[in-house]
């Protein structure tokens, strides 16, 4: 009789998986791909979620070969693969947020843009780092009904979150036309509508769209808007910590193609049936 110890069938407990059945296990657990085994150039990209850390995932990627990274970075991230997410210094939380900004740049395109979203709390750092490998254009501030950087005691109750957008160079693409001085001046002297403004007040963290979503989703306008704004359809999208796999399940909608880590098995799952069932 064999001895081998099998691997859980989850990670984390049967009640915080619903919406996978047997059928899907059956399907999606023998074609989890794992970053450890992935292989691109330049030449052959591979879309798809993989199971691994964000970091090593990067890694993986060319240079110069991804058109817009969207994501927002965990507050408690996993140092490791086997390792829960636990809380870490503020120092060490600098340096890993570092350590992958770093690396995304190198693999960001010359003409390509990254969307990052975080509350209040971390804004400023992100501002800092960011600055550090991109050239930010701006910060967009968005409603956000249920942020979860509230003070503590609660004095101003929080209804917003923020995005920060930077390029890897001055030479980009917005809104389907490359920026240029003439552009933007001829722009600015004309009424701008809602959308083009970076207050996007009428982003509602609600139900909209067709897209059931579910926690840790951002709204489907959001990331409609970014993608419409910053990419063209087959695009390569990057979502380094990608959840459940919200952001990637709006990229496939919109025609691009989407590229997501998540280091949580169980929430890796959801992603590839919510982004192949799309």
């Amino acid at each position: 009789m064999s001895t081998e110890r099998k691997e859980p069938l989850f990670k984390n407990p049967i009640e915080s998986n619903d919406g996978l059945s047997i059928d899907d296990l059956n399907k999606y657990l023998p074609a989890i791909n794992k970053i450890e085994d992935l292989s691109m150039t330049a030449n052959q990209m591979r879309d798809g979620v993989f199971l691994g850390l964000a970091i090593d995932g990067i890694k993986k990627i060319p240079n110069d070969s991804i058109d817009i990274i969207i994501t927002e970075p965990p507050e408690s991230p996993s140092q490791d693969i086997n390792d829960s997410r636990k809380p870490i210094t503020i120092q060490k939380y600098f340096e890993w947020n570092k350590n992958w900004l770093s690396e995304s740049s190198r693999i960001l395109k010359q003409t390509g843009a990254i969307y990052l979203i975080c509350g209040w709390k971390h804004s400023g750092m992100y501002q800092s780092l960011l600055n550090s490998f991109f050239k930010i254009q701006t910060r967009i501030t968005w409603r956000n009904s249920s942020p979860k950087d509230q003070t503590s005691p609660l004095t101003w109750i929080n209804r917003t979150s923020d995005i920060w957008f930077a390029t890897k160079s001055d030479e980009f693409m917005f809104n389907q036309e490359a920026v240029t001085d003439e552009t933007n001046n001829t722009k600015s002297n004309g009424p701008l509508e809602l959308g083009v403004t970076n207050l996007w007040s009428d982003i509602m963290d609600i139900q909209i769209g067709s897209t059931i979503k579910m926690e840790g989703d951002k709204p489907e306008q959001l990331i409609q808007r970014i993608l419409t704004a910053s990419s063209f359809k087959l695009n390569w999208v990057l979502d380094p910590f990608a959840r459940t796999g919200g952001i990637g399940v709006i990229t496939k909608k919109m025609g691009r193609r989407f590229i997501g880590f998540e280091s949580d098995q169980d929430r890796l799952l959801m992603a590839m049936k919510r982004i192949d069932n799309e």
